[in-house]
């Protein structure tokens, strides 16, 4: 069989040439990439030539080419648009690349190659930028156990295969999940719906096979349903369904697996010398201690619980006056703070979201960034993975910068959130390589020949994922290991919460927030009603969080819970959660935490990255407007341009001369004074 995943693809842009991929041509591919990748290090390691950068770091740096552009084809499809055969490869593959990337590191010739120039490194007349690969790559090592020996080597490979199975059935059991429940709704329980989501539940009933409206567990589609529907029994049923993803019994049930990953990963940390995984986590990122991460989450969540507990006595009266008894529950915060946010602000999100098409939001961010960075986007007519795709030809002053490509519909096959990847990084080792950026969402499909609608929440997605995207189309450096987001997972956040800014600019939304059916332009009292609610129920959106972060770190603080559930629900307790808000994400759907390393014991990097994105904007402020191009400039040469060339919190100082501290965040919450 030709796989034409081995073939040099002769593509527009080097994309994967998905008109002639198969799912069958996944697991050959990938095996022999690894196969290639294996032959690659062994090369490497077996010269006789002494190390240097070049013959060593350099190399590895090249190694696994064809490897990382099969994976980044089969991933970025995978979690996009999944089928059965594709998951049951994930399950496969997993085990075998947690092989693969053991037995790099378990490589002494190797590792000894690269200690070798770590002791020579003030010799080697080395660039800042190679300096910084040179480091990260030995620290690399270390911490993946390259100095481990015998059996406790062997445990740690073990170790690392076995969370790579789970993180996969987590992330496969969620989608199962998520796929699996629906709520038929008949004409009756249509009261109180917006027209919009009326549409996206009989668009979403139509891809079910069902005639009639449903509502899935999209947030999409469900966070409205709870805002706007009066029928408080279907609220609680869609909530309880949300809520109980993953811990609904059975094969799906990701409770178990929760508990054996934190097992392995604090046995993982003790293999290689940690007192607490948190302690080995945190190491190599921003907040350095677990210490400063809980110092952080307490200065936040004091005003912000005072603030959602004053926001709970107001609509607990409104449910009293509706003849409702009890105390309020959660299914019951959206409905009432939507009603209380029509009251306090004259705002009805179903007279807003006409005015928040997709399309002009999408031209909005890319306007933003023509504005800012020179940025020029132009559609490409180019084979995509799915019939929902779009792309576009980024270029400044004619040279291509990117490909990037906007998958933006909830679907049945895609997991739940939103994400910015990639399928090739942007390097110059070799040549100039520029990358393949994606942002995928999970926004309600409207319906045949209608505009896709938004709401507030949704277009500050689009302009956050798209700032991730902009930390990868402006990267510019020679590694590829440290281009674009390859930076500390604390600071990886900063720009896209510092891109959802320019959302807010007036100006932008006076030209591209207009009407989906008129076309005029938003309102100005509508818009300034817009800014002014821009901090409305911060209380519960920042409790919903923090709670979320502050159980993601206790769970990694010493002995690993022996059930997860007991332990999450003693934080809270100690925490004082009020009763009427969820963690935003509960464990047993805890992607974040659960579905890989990436984010564990670092769901608070939004937060910490929050603290520097508020000030951040301000710098924008203080030079006279929200697109000052000497700001802008610095800020895409020290932050944007510069991946993890340096080190983040140097990143950050060099763009504001200084780092800053919460009270920025909480006058952007609007919680000062809570």
């Amino acid at each position: 069989m030709t796989n034409p995943l081995l073939q040099d693809w002769d593509t527009p842009y080097g994309l994967p040439p998905f008109e002639t991929i198969e799912d069958a041509h996944f697991g050959p591919a990938i095996d022999a990439a690894m196969e290639e990748g294996r032959a690659e290090i062994a090369a490497i390691s077996g010269q006789d030539e002494a190390p240097t950068f070049a013959n060593t770091i350099e190399a590895l740096e090249r190694a696994g080419k064809r490897l990382d552009a099969v994976l980044g084809c089969f991933y970025g499809i995978s979690s996009a648009d999944s089928t059965p055969e594709r998951e049951a490869l994930m399950r496969d593959v997993s085990p075998k690349l947690s092989a693969y990337s053991s037995d790099i590191y378990a490589d002494k010739k190797l590792f000894a190659r690269v200690e070798t120039l770590w002791d020579q490194r003030d010799e080697l007349d080395l660039t800042d930028e190679q300096a910084r690969v040179l480091m990260l790559t030995r620290r690399g090592f270390v911490r993946a156990g390259a100095s481990l020996e015998g059996v406790t080597e062997d445990r740690l490979r073990q170790v690392k295969s076995r969370l790579s199975v789970l993180g996969t059935s987590f992330t496969q059991n969620l989608l199962a999940d998520e796929r699996s429940w629906f709520m038929e709704l008949d004409e009756a329980e249509l009261e109180g719906l917006p027209s919009y989501l009326v549409t996206a539940a009989r668009s979403a009933g139509k891809e079910k096979g069902v005639d009639g409206p449903i509502i899935t567990t999209s947030r999409s589609l469900i966070t409205p349903f709870l805002q706007f529907s009066p029928l408080r029994d279907l609220r609680r049923r869609a909530w309880e369904a949300f809520t109980s993803r993953g811990a609904r019994g059975g094969e799906t049930d990701n409770r178990d697996i929760a508990g054996e990953i934190l097992g392995l990963r604090e046995e993982r940390a003790e293999l290689l010398g940690y007192d607490t995984f948190a302690d080995y986590k945190l190491e190599t990122e921003m907040a350095g201690t677990p210490a400063a991460v809980r110092e952080l989450l307490t200065k936040v969540w004091e005003p912000a619980k005072a603030r959602a507990l004053e926001d709970e006595v107001r609509l607990t009266a409104m449910l009293h006056a509706d003849g409702e008894a009890g105390p309020l529950e959660p299914w019951d915060w959206h409905y009432y703070s939507e009603k209380r946010r029509k009251a306090d602000h004259d705002l009805d999100d179903t007279a807003l979201k006409p005015y928040l098409q997709l399309d002009r939001m999408i031209e909005a961010a890319f306007t933003c960034a023509n504005r800012l960075f020179g940025l020029e986007f132009e559609a490409a007519d180019v084979p995509l993975y799915h019939p929902d795709c779009r792309a576009w030809n980024v270029t400044r002053d004619g040279r291509h910068m990117a490909l990037f490509i906007g998958d933006y519909f909830a679907r049945g096959s895609k997991r739940s959130g939103a994400w910015c990847t990639t399928m090739r990084d942007q390097s110059k080792l070799d040549g100039e390589v520029r990358p393949l950026v994606m942002n995928v969402c999970n926004f309600a499909k409207p319906g045949e020949g209608e505009p896709a609608l938004l709401s507030y929440d949704d277009a500050r997605t689009l302009f956050h994922e798209f700032g991730h995207a902009l930390h990868q189309m402006l990267s510019d450096v020679t590694y590829g290991s440290i281009s674009g987001t390859s930076v500390a997972r604390d600071f990886v956040e900063l720009p896209s919460q510092l891109y959802e800014h320019w959302l807010e600019v007036p100006e932008v939304l006076e030209e591209f927030a207009t009407h989906a059916e008129t076309g005029e332009p938003m309102p100005k009292e509508m818009l300034d009603k817009v800014l002014e609610a821009s901090t409305y129920d911060m209380g519960f959106q920042t409790v919903e969080y923090v709670a979320s972060a502050m159980v993601d770190l206790e769970f990694h603080m010493g002995e690993a819970p022996a059930d997860p559930m007991q332990r999450q629900a003693e934080v809270l307790s100690e925490m004082g959660m009020p009763h009427a808000i969820a963690m935003r994400h509960a464990t047993p759907h805890f992607a974040h935490v659960f579905s890989g390393d990436g984010y564990s014991c670092g769901y608070y990097s939004y937060m910490w990255s929050e603290v520097m994105d508020a000030d951040a904007f301000d710098a924008f402020k203080e030079a006279g407007g929200a697109f000052d191009p000497e700001t802008a400039k610095k800020l895409e040469e020290t932050i944007l341009s510069a991946g993890g060339s340096d080190e983040a919190s140097d990143l950050y100082v060099k763009f504001r001369g200084r780092m800053p501290g919460v009270e920025a965040l909480l006058k952007g919450r609007g919680l000062v004074g809570a």
